[in-house]
């Protein structure tokens, strides 16, 4: 199944899975205010389903990631995009408010393990020399989600209704099962330890220190990503009618982000490209920083904004390779787990990040979440330099792996 060139059929039909997760899990917020009027409830009523998501995504991932590893993976991976795909036909035809939150439960229960098993994929769909590579187009798929599926779903809602936004996702997903059918590889790698030996995995120093930097980082954007329209809108002055070109200019920003973190992962195996990030969470924080400085100057919160768009998903491939790369060396019997870590560390960074950034935004003002959003990335810059002392070692076992011919 293995194909040297690197945008063969099963790769293509992976990162198609993880855009139709990335649209049903965006599109909330694009037809809010349709679904408030629809179902007559309020605003802040619908945008609780976002929080909802996060709060049920995080700690299901990494269950439903161990146990998924105990069944044969394609036939397990089909009947999650089934529940998926039933989720989100729930949504399209929700009568109230209850029946849609239920839905919404549904579809975060296996969106996590659905990226964890995709990412299991990668040494039978391309070739190491292509392994960051695919790890950056999986994630990327929810940038694209973003910049393109979102955008799309909404005006969908504003010219049909914002059912049709789930009847779309519906249709999609129908495309995506049958080009699973036909792409993807049969064969299992089902791990011959227990459920609950698995979960040894968190008791590793590095898959710790990784976990902590994923949340830092992730929450740094989230506290001023939760609040990026009125920024947009009362910091920088961008007429209305104009915020959505800022949005997908900034969505644009955050696919490169995602690209080019596959370039940086390259840059060595286990904890060493993570650690190596460190700078570039100092040059991030200054910038974080700066952001106060939009109150002022707005043409400048117009340029550092892009500018954190660019930062926003660095950290995702390198970070994603630690844990795949520890679970290999120490852990062979929790893979899927590790694949699982990026999304459920990435989602408490965010329910993290809106949450303080509600706070400081109640307390201060929109001015000062950049500030604020820089002290989580001295966090993690505190975290990859914990990281460090690693590092050496893990060159001594790759080198030993290789002199030995494995």
């Amino acid at each position: 199944m293995k194909k040297e060139r690197f945008f063969n059929l099963p790769v293509v039909v992976l990162i198609a899975s993880s855009f139709m997760l990335g649209m049903s899990e965006f599109i909330v917020v694009g037809v809010l205010p349709d679904i408030a009027s629809s179902l007559k409830v309020s605003e802040v009523t619908v945008g609780n389903l976002v929080s909802l998501f996060a709060i049920v995504y995080a700690p299901v991932t990494p269950l439903g990631s161990a146990l998924s590893a105990r069944f044969p993976r394609f036939v397990t991976h089909l009947v999650l995009i089934g529940v998926f795909l039933v989720g989100n036909i729930l949504c399209a035809f929700a009568p109230n408010y209850p029946v849609l939150m239920v839905a919404r439960i549904l579809i975060a229960l296996v969106s996590g393990t659905l990226v964890a098993i995709a990412m299991t994929y990668a040494p039978d769909v391309t070739t190491d020399r292509y392994r960051t590579k695919f790890i950056a187009w999986v994630f990327s798929g929810f940038s694209i989600a973003s910049v393109i599926g979102v955008p799309v779903g909404t005006w969908v809602a504003n010219t049909f209704g914002w059912r049709w936004s789930f009847h779309l996702i519906n249709v999609l997903t129908v495309v995506l099962i049958i080009g699973m059918v036909v792409a993807l590889p049969r064969n299992s790698h089902i791990v011959k330890v227990g459920f609950l030996p698995q979960f040894r995995l968190f008791f590793d120093r590095r898959i710790q220190l990784g976990v902590f930097a994923v949340v830092f980082g992730a929450a740094s954007s989230y506290v001023f990503y939760t609040y990026l329209t009125p920024i947009m809108r009362d910091e920088i002055h961008i007429p209305e009618r104009y915020v959505s070109v800022g949005l997908v200019v900034f969505g644009a920003a955050c696919l490169w982000s995602n690209l080019r973190s596959g370039k940086l992962a390259d840059r060595g195996r286990g904890v060493e490209p993570l650690a190596r990030i460190r700078p570039i969470y100092l040059a991030h924080a200054a910038c974080m920083a700066s952001l106060v400085v939009a109150h002022w100057i707005p043409a400048y919160g117009a340029v550092i904004l892009v500018v954190l768009g660019l930062f926003m998903y660095l950290q995702n491939s390198s970070s994603q390779v630690l844990y795949m790369d520890v679970a290999a060396q120490s852990h062979p019997g929790s893979m899927n787990l590790a694949a699982s870590l990026n999304s459920m560390s990435f989602n408490i960074g965010i329910a993290l990040g809106s949450a303080v950034g509600g706070i400081v935004n109640n307390a201060a003002g929109l001015m000062w979440l950049g500030p604020v959003g820089a002290l989580f990335l001295l966090c993690a810059v505190a975290t990859t330099t914990l990281l460090r002392p690693f590092v050496a070692r893990d060159r001594d076992y790759y080198r030993s792996i290789s002199r030995n011919g494995r």
